[in-house]
């Protein structure tokens, strides 16, 4: 979770998806930091790719934004 992520200009789809994702559907070494918490969110690529893992929904929005990505939520 405390992984820097380079994401970089070569994309020019600039789009990423915001989703929910279960603490216990993830790696234990990342459940291990989760504190907790029984959700995350995840910020991915157009290509499915998964750039980040936040503990607030506004905070991935805030985070793709600040990076020049327009966020949607997927359900």
């Amino acid at each position: 979770m405390y992984t820097e992520y380079d994401f970089g200009q070569e994309d020019q789809n600039r789009i990423v998806y915001v989703r929910e994702v279960a603490v216990d559907d993830l790696p234990e070494e990342v459940r291990d930091q989760a504190e907790g918490a029984e959700v995350l969110y995840a910020v991915h690529s157009a290509d499915g790719e998964r750039l980040a893992l936040v503990k607030e929904r506004n905070l991935a929005f805030v985070l793709a934004r600040q990076n020049d990505f327009a966020p949607v939520a997927v359900h």
